[in-house]
């Protein structure tokens, strides 16, 4: 059974989704801001964490830098839970250190299907890099891998919610150069990781290990 923590300044906000969760199957622990969860993540290490944005006096993006500069626990997923509009400046900043980014308010279904898709992502990643290990390869090719599969998944999340949410493709729409720049130069950047990938994957094939 996996932990999850929900952190938010909102006590209604985190009854809500611990009870969620609890109805799901998973085991919870609460915090009920930033500073209050660092405290709680000194003894504790769950499997994931859903993080608030919108919080005060310490913010969730603040405190997820908190979570990924700490040492024991940069390795625990984070996913962004709030109802604020994701910014391209947000996407590129922020986007390297969460799992996914989902929006309020959210159904049971979804929220058990953005969990197990992320634990399961995350154990189909750890076997590749278990796999292609056991054939010679070498561990900062490995590692690469791992870090680029992760990224593609959450960048390729983000730029949806991004066009979806200024509505890039609607030629009715006006949206700021920069706005636009900054999702294309996301889309581009995608499109340069999944060719590494692709090149890393051929290298694991070669030596008989990840599909």
């Amino acid at each position: 059974m996996y932990t999850v923590m929900v952190i938010d300044d909102s006590p209604f906000i985190v009854d809500i989704f611990v009870t969620m969760l609890e109805r799901g199957g998973y085991r919870t622990l609460a915090a009920y801001g930033g500073e209050e969860a660092l405290e709680i993540l000194k003894t504790v290490k769950p499997d994931l964490i859903l993080l608030d944005i919108m919080m005060e006096p310490m913010d969730g993006w603040e405190t997820l830098m908190h979570i990924k500069n700490t040492a024991g626990l940069k390795v625990i997923p984070v996913m962004m839970l709030t109802a604020k509009q994701l910014t391209p400046s947000e996407a590129q900043e922020y986007g390297i250190y969460i799992e996914d980014y989902i929006m309020k308010p959210i159904t049971h279904r979804e929220l058990y299907d953005a969990i197990e898709g992320l634990l399961n992502r995350r154990r189909v990643i750890e076997m590749d890099m278990k796999m292609a290990e056991d054939a010679g390869v070498e561990k900062k090719t490995i590692d690469e891998y791992s870090r680029l599969r992760k990224n593609i998944d959450i960048s390729k999340r983000l730029l949806k919610l991004l066009e979806n949410t200024y509505k890039i493709n609607d030629d009715k729409l006006k949206v700021s150069d920069e706005i636009s720049l900054a999702i294309k130069s996301m889309a581009m950047n995608i499109r340069f990781q999944e060719e590494r990938l692709e090149q890393i994957r051929k290298e694991f094939s070669e030596k008989g290990s990840v599909s």
